[in-house]
């Protein structure tokens, strides 16, 4: 019970902030009101015990603990930073907010399992999904027109200032840097968000694409070409001579397109669709459209010569670990990806790095002429896949794949990059128990992130709603 009060606290210290923010008011508001009505939960809880599963029902509590502590320095920033930092930051913001409501979710979800049906019902009328998106996109889109409003007058009073202190040429360099960014915020958004975009069947003719002459990669199953559509840039993936028939494959499409609407994040691939070209001619074409991301696949850029320093690399571990947990949490929680590894991340401009590799899996898999079954490398492969092949591939599992993408991001090297043979794998990781080193320079605390992710003992790992939190509070510190 100790920790209940901490976590009342804490909540109340969100109320005040809430009202003090300047900019994302709806989505701050919003946000206060689900504290509101988890806190009523955690009331109940100490009312009525932690019910049959108590070392459960503290754990939750811990972790939402940790997420208010989280939402509360994000709402503190809104009031302590400068005026042009504080709204040119808010915007961007707006990821952080998906996540914060997502944890939030998690944590009312776990404590309803230990109330009575009135709570219950009650909570689920605050956190129901569908009513809950629309409500914060409405919120998105309420804050993001004040927040246009809001910069364009901030950009006109700023430069009146600068008419007036010409003489102070570095306070002028940086003020001109300071309108410069918010007038990318504003152009930005007035711009389609790719979040908002349906995932359909696409018209041939709306794409562009340099086909046959630039293709950016091929493989046995297609190639990879760049091009446009609905203004976005996207990747497309170019299937061709397979027997799979039109009415086939747009079966298989349409079961999936739910599916992959639960998974829409800024740190998913985002997949825009499909389109059959020349349907009726003798050799139609296929294609899968999804969002390009410029930098390629994560191991890509370890493997090159940009520059890392550790708040990037910090960063980056936040939007991996941010894509694996929207594919984690889900309402049957019960989504894995199956095969984690460096490769199976992309990176975007500004090194935001994205999960793929499992968007309309069905759909590609009937457009392969192979049709074997994804496995995740054995580099990646868990103590407990290495004792037993029967081992049920699980969350755990998925977490310590992970913990050795994080430790690539860390060292730039590949794991167990010596080992030559299953046996040698096995060697290490199961008998010996190795733990490949982090760099002596690596923060404290992501070391202790990462070493606990690649924990022999599957109950020691965290969930990747945990690791979420903890990053966040790394990349706030840094």
């Amino acid at each position: 019970m100790d920790i209940i009060e901490p976590i009342l606290a804490i909540a109340e210290k969100l109320y005040g902030l809430c009202e003090e923010v300047k900019a994302n008011k709806k989505r701050c508001q919003r946000l206060a009101r689900r504290v509101s009505a988890l806190t009523e939960l955690v009331k109940a809880v100490k009312d009525r015990g932690f019910g049959k599963k108590p070392e459960l029902v503290e754990s939750g509590l811990r972790e939402l603990k940790q997420t208010l502590e989280l939402a509360e320095g994000v709402m503190r920033k809104y009031t302590t930073n400068n005026y042009l930092k504080r709204i040119t930051k808010a915007y961007h913001f707006g990821e952080e907010f998906i996540l914060l409501n997502e944890r939030l979710n998690d944590a009312a979800q776990l404590l309803s399992l230990v109330l009575q049906v009135e709570h219950r019902d009650c909570i689920d009328k605050v956190f129901q999904e569908a009513t809950r998106l629309q409500e914060d996109e409405e919120d998105r889109q309420s804050d993001c027109l004040e927040l246009r409003n809001l910069l364009q007058s901030v950009v006109q009073d700023t430069r009146e200032t600068n008419t007036m202190v010409d003489a102070v040429h570095r306070t002028v360099d940086q003020t001109q840097r300071d309108v410069q960014d918010i007038k990318d915020i504003v152009e930005s958004l007035g711009k389609p968000s790719v979040y908002l975009q349906d995932i359909r069947e696409i018209k041939p003719e709306e794409l562009t694409y340099d086909f046959p002459i630039m293709p950016i990669m091929k493989s046995s199953h297609y190639e990879l070409y760049k091009g446009t559509y609905n203004k976005f840039t996207v990747a497309i993936k170019r299937y061709t001579c397979l027997l799979t028939c039109p009415s086939e494959l747009r079966s298989i499409f349409n079961k999936e397109v739910e599916t992959m609407k639960r998974f829409e994040s800024p740190n998913i691939l985002r997949m825009f669709g499909i389109c059959v070209q020349d349907e009726n001619g003798p050799n139609p074409s296929y294609l899968i459209v999804m969002e390009y991301c410029e930098k390629g696949s994560l191991r890509q850029v370890l493997d090159s010569n940009c520059n890392l320093p550790w708040d990037r690399k910090t960063q980056m571990c936040l939007d991996a670990a941010q894509g694996l947990y929207r594919l984690h949490q889900t309402e049957k929680k019960s989504k894995v990806h199956g095969s984690i590894k460096s490769s199976s991340f992309l990176v975007a401009a500004g090194y935001r790095v994205k999960l793929g590799g499992f968007e309309l899996a069905k759909t590609e898999t009937s457009l392969q002429k192979n049709k074997h079954k994804k496995n995740s490398s054995l580099n990646y492969s868990s103590p407990q896949q290495l004792q037993s092949v029967n081992h049920r591939y699980d969350k755990a599992c998925e977490i310590y794949s992970f913990g050795l993408v994080l430790w690539e991001i860390a060292t730039r090297q590949v794991p167990f990059k010596d080992c030559s043979s299953p046996s040698q794998i096995y060697q290490k990781v199961f008998v010996e128990k190795v733990i490949e080193p982090l760099p002596s320079d690596c923060p404290r605390q992501l070391e202790e992130l990462i070493n606990a992710c690649r924990s022999f003992d599957p109950f020691q790992r965290p969930t990747a709603g945990v690791l979420v939190d903890k990053l966040c509070k790394l990349v706030e510190e840094e």
